[in-house]
C-alpha cells in the first residue's frame, strides 16, 4: 500500500517534462551517432534500409522514364498505322465506287445496245434499267463525276419505252 500512496504522490508534470526532454536529447543525439558511424564507414540496418529505398526509388523512376519513351514511340507508329489504314480504306472505297459506276454504266448500256438490235423487254426491266440510271446519277454527283455515254443511252431507252406503251394493244371495253 506503501507504494501506490508513493505513486499518487509522484508528481506527473515532472516525469512528462523529463520524457519530453529525453525523447528531444535523443533526436539530437541520434544524427550525430548516424554521422559518426557514417564517417567511420559502418552501417546500420537503418542505413542500409534508407540506402537500398533510394536505389529502389532511382530504378523505379528511371525504368518510368523508358516507359514514356517507350509509349512514345509505340504512339507515333499507330498514328502512323493508323493514317496508312485510313489510306487503304479511301483507296478502296475509290475502287468500291469505280466498280460500281462501271457495273451500272455497262448494265444500262448494255440495256440500251440490246434494245437497238431489236430485243423486247418487259415493263419491269425498263423500270429497273430508270432506277439503276437514277443511283447511277446520285453517285456520280456524290462523288463530282460526269456522266457522257449513258445520257444519250437513257434518251433511247425512254424513247423505246414510250414506243412500246404506245404500240401495246390495248383491251377493248366490254
Amino acid at each position: 500500500m506503501e507504494a501506490i500512496t508513493e505513486l499518487i504522490n509522484v508528481d506527473f508534470s515532472s516525469v512528462f517534462a523529463a520524457v519530453f526532454i529525453i525523447l528531444v536529447g535523443l533526436k539530437a543525439i541520434v544524427p550525430l551517432l548516424e554521422w559518426a558511424v557514417e564517417k567511420l564507414g559502418l552501417e546500420t540496418k537503418w542505413m542500409r534500409r534508407r540506402r537500398e529505398e533510394h536505389t529502389l526509388l532511382v530504378r523505379t523512376s528511371q525504368n518510368l522514364d523508358a516507359l514514356q519513351k517507350t509509349h512514345a514511340q509505340d504512339m507515333q507508329k499507330s498514328d502512323l498505322h493508323d493514317k496508312a489504314l485510313q489510306a487503304d480504306v479511301k483507296k478502296l472505297t475509290a475502287m468500291f465506287i469505280d466498280k460500281q459506276i462501271d457495273d451500272m454504266r455497262y448494265e444500262i448500256l448494255n440495256f440500251s445496245a440490246s434494245l437497238s438490235a431489236g430485243h423486247t423487254y418487259h415493263r419491269e426491266a425498263f423500270d429497273h434499267i430508270m432506277k439503276l440510271y437514277h443511283k447511277y446519277e446520285k453517285i456520280l454527283s456524290e462523288h463530282n463525276l460526269e456522266n457522257g455515254l449513258v445520257e444519250e443511252s437513257i434518251k433511247y431507252i425512254q424513247e423505246k419505252y414510250r414506243e412500246s406503251l404506245n404500240s401495246s394493244p390495248k383491251k377493248e371495253a366490254i
